[in-house]
């Protein structure tokens, strides 16, 4: 294992100080408790709060799309592992201005659990607590069994959408609705060529060999539906796009959102090689590109590897996937 770390056990600890040190005016712990994260500065009275959570090795999902018109707080675990109930509802209190909070959050069960949790808790306080779970892995279970599949890096096309409309003073329900919204029309598919190292494991997670791939494996490493040869990029993102397509109806005109997302070891250069051909695929089949987002979103500590959401824009989703948002680690004009 060879990082840049002091304590295994003080891996996240010591991240998180200096994500704050580096950021004093935009994020703050709450109650000193360092996992639990929001927004450092006063919000619009009244704005419906937003929270998400999960474990930790996953920079900058989570805690790094705390932020103007993006979410208000998040609680993490250690390196993935779910964050306590007592963290989320401690999170949720602070971000609560009267109008309730939505849970925003990927499909695993510890995070489930715990949101629940907290939502109990939140309601005995008189927070009125909604949820919506992402599940784009188009992977990780068949076509009409989406609630069994996985969040992965398409959640962050749900924090922008949800985040622009409770910015602009929509009511819980509405924001409720919008993020739904978004998560239906959100398709991901990913690829792994290595495995990472938990560090208070200091060993591999899994295996793979040197000229093998996994398409569809999960950011924690869970299988794939294909291990087989590596490929050229070309055929890796052909055999990934027939995956998306094949799942979800797209039509000629259509407008989509693209986000290449990088797993943690995947230079730059690649991932603009995967765009390339994500382009001329689209152009082929007469669909629109509105925006595109390219490089680390969701990682997987030192994964290499990457993913590629595609989300489905009406008029309604456009206007708020172009509202100016900003966060230490993601910022639009």
């Amino acid at each position: 294992m060879k990082k840049f770390i002091n304590k295994p056990e003080n891996y996240v600890d010591e991240m998180i100080k200096g994500i704050l040190y580096a950021h004093p005016n935009k994020l703050k712990c709450v109650n000193n408790d360092l996992k639990c994260l929001t927004r450092a500065y006063e919000v619009r009275e009244g704005k419906v709060g937003i929270a998400t959570g999960g474990g930790s090795g996953h920079l900058p999902l989570f805690l790094g799309y705390v932020g103007e018109g993006l979410i208000d707080g998040a609680s993490v675990g250690n390196v993935f592992a779910s964050p306590s109930a007592a963290q989320m509802y401690e999170v949720t209190k602070e971000i609560d201005e009267g109008r309730g909070v939505l849970y925003l959050y990927g499909n695993y069960t510890g995070d489930i659990m715990n949101f629940d949790m907290a939502a109990e808790m939140a309601d005995m306080d008189g927070i009125r607590v909604t949820s919506v779970v992402g599940n784009d892995d188009v992977a990780s279970s068949k076509k009409g069994e989406e609630n069994k599949r996985r969040g992965i890096a398409g959640l962050v096309f749900a924090y922008k959408t949800a985040g622009a409309y409770a910015e602009e003073g929509a009511d819980l329900d509405e924001v409720t609705r919008i993020a739904q919204k978004t998560v239906d029309n959100t398709r991901t598919m990913g690829v792994a060529l290595s495995p990472c190292v938990i560090p208070e494991i200091g060993k591999n997670t899994f295996s793979i060999g040197e000229d093998e791939m996994e398409i569809g494996m999960g950011i924690h490493g869970e299988h794939g539906i294909n291990r087989g040869k590596l490929l050229e990029a070309d055929e890796v993102v052909n055999v990934m796009m027939e995956h998306i397509f094949n799942d979800y109806e797209y039509k000629r005109e259509d407008e989509v959102v693209v986000l290449i997302n990088g797993l943690g070891s995947t230079p730059l250069d690649e991932l603009y090689i995967v765009y390339r051909r994500v382009y001329e695929i689209l152009q082929e089949k007469g669909i629109k590109i509105h925006r595109k987002y390219i490089g680390e979103f969701a990682t997987s500590m030192e994964m290499a590897g990457m993913s590629i959401s595609l989300l489905k824009l009406d008029e309604e989703l456009k206007r708020l996937i172009d509202a100016p948002c900003a966060s230490p680690f993601f910022m639009q004009k």
